[in-house]
């Protein structure tokens, strides 16, 4: 008997993934122009790879065991996905290109003891992933390697490997003959996701799916791929750098506060036990514009140095950089010390740079900026064992910073013999660092500058 085939014909936008029932010349989702693309969609109605089996079922019926989580050999990554992967969770892993997505998830299957892996990849023949893995200098008996795209005969080898877990090298390059339409496009990367779903929840298998990320660094594809995974990983750092984050952006099975800090070697990517030691330079000499932040990267504090330069305009124009800091933050800091505190900056050529090529998103590295911009425009050096945490309002006030104690404790075993905080905050007094509160910055101008 021949199958039914369903036939239709779709639109949808390249950068969001958004569908419409006919050609519209700007996506009224993501307001991008022509990037609404017409796909056939040809659908085989009788095609399941895997059987299912549906029945409801009383919640004090349903059978659970002990081993509800998969131990991989990262501890930190293990921690991460909250106590190891769960059975049957679809996790989604995404970054920019080149930054060592492929190296880690072939790492991790090889390095996995005792767990049978299947690590399937559309972007590199066997030859090259062998190669890479004599690089990395591991091997196992365990891991499965396959190069292909069709998800036909990937679902024909889990069949008969039956794997606990399963990572797909890329989503964005399988294709099924249920939908006819190019790899990498809409329509394909739902219906590949929706089986791997399936095959995830019913079989107990998971399945880490890497992904591509688009020019404005969002996830490529359909935003649905977002929702249907119970996990989405962002791998974060500059390619020109060394370091790179993973961060937890969504979690059904754990804490979204997740980070894990990783450093680029010859032999693959080795986990950063103590990130502040590494973030911060050694310098031999005190120079202006460098003072040290406290920052809470997930749960995890770190303490990282930030550089200012304050220099006279060349061109006539003043210019704004920043690197790991949000421009659009530096710009309102800069009116706070200009209109509050009678900073002349606005012809001035500023440039700020977090060490280390990495992005922060704590605001309470406002004022170890706004330190490092008056020491810079003043030319005065700020000891480097004192260190700061405290976010900037508009009215030029300190804010108090959450998990204080944390952060404390953190600059307190790392040797620093002062920390500046907001006096709104409220630490334990059981400890040796001294601890200086200040309310504006003025106050805190007055401590560092004017003394000197």
């Amino acid at each position: 008997m021949i199958n039914k085939k369903k036939i239709k014909s779709a639109f949808f936008c390249q950068n969001c993934g958004c569908e419409y029932t006919k050609w519209h010349g700007q996506c009224n989702n993501c307001n991008k122009w022509n990037s609404i693309i017409e796909e056939l969609v040809v659908k085989n109605e009788s095609n399941s790879l895997v059987d299912s089996k549906s029945y409801a079922i009383k919640v004090d019926e349903i059978e659970t065991n002990d081993e509800l989580r998969l131990k991989i050999s990262d501890n930190y990554l293990n921690e991460l996905f909250g106590g190891g992967i769960v059975c049957g969770s679809l996790i989604l892993f995404c970054g920019e290109p080149g930054i060592g997505k492929s190296t880690l998830m072939l790492q991790i299957a090889l390095s996995t003891n005792k767990l049978k892996t299947l690590y399937v990849s559309g972007e590199e023949s066997t030859n090259q992933i062998k190669m890479r893995a004599n690089r990395l200098g591991f091997t196992s008996s365990d891991c499965y390697i396959m190069s292909e795209t069709n998800t036909e005969k990937i679902f024909d080898q889990i069949k008969k490997i039956s794997p606990a877990l399963i990572i797909i090298d890329s989503i964005q390059t399988l294709n099924t003959k249920s939908i006819d339409s190019s790899p990498g496009s809409i329509s394909q990367i739902k219906e590949n996701a929706y089986l791997l779903n399936n095959l995830a929840k019913q079989c107990s298998m998971s399945v880490i799916l890497i992904g591509h990320v688009n020019k404005e660094g969002n996830i490529a594809g359909p935003k649905i791929l977002e929702h249907m995974v119970d996990v989405v990983l962002n791998f974060e750092g500059d390619k020109n750098n060394i370091y790179r984050i993973i961060r937890s952006k969504k979690n059904r099975f754990g804490s979204t506060q997740g980070v894990a800090i990783f450093e680029m070697m010859s032999n693959g990517l080795r986990n950063v036990k103590n990130p502040s030691e590494i973030l911060i330079s050694n310098k031999i000499e005190k120079l202006s514009g460098t003072s040290i932040a406290i920052a809470i990267e997930g749960i995890q504090p770190i303490l990282l140095e930030v550089q200012a330069l304050v220099s006279p305009a060349i061109y006539g124009t003043s210019q704004r950089s920043s690197t790991g800091f949000e421009i659009k933050r530096l710009n309102m800091l800069l009116a706070v010390l200009e209109k509050r505190f009678g900073f002349k900056l606005s012809l001035k050529d500023v440039f700020l740079n977090i060490t280390g090529g990495i992005k922060i998103d704590d605001p309470s590295i406002d004022l170890s900026v706004v330190i490092s911009l008056i020491s810079s425009s003043l030319n005065i050096s700020i000891s480097d064992k004192f260190c700061f945490t405290g976010e900037i309002g508009l009215s030029g006030e300190i804010r108090p910073s959450p998990r204080i104690n944390q952060r404390i404790l953190e600059a307190e075993k790392l040797g620093y013999e002062k920390i500046f905080i907001s006096k709104y905050n409220k630490p334990s007094c059981n400890h040796k660092i001294v601890v200086s509160k200040v309310g504006t910055i003025d106050q805190i101008y007055a401590n560092l500058f004017k003394l000197n």
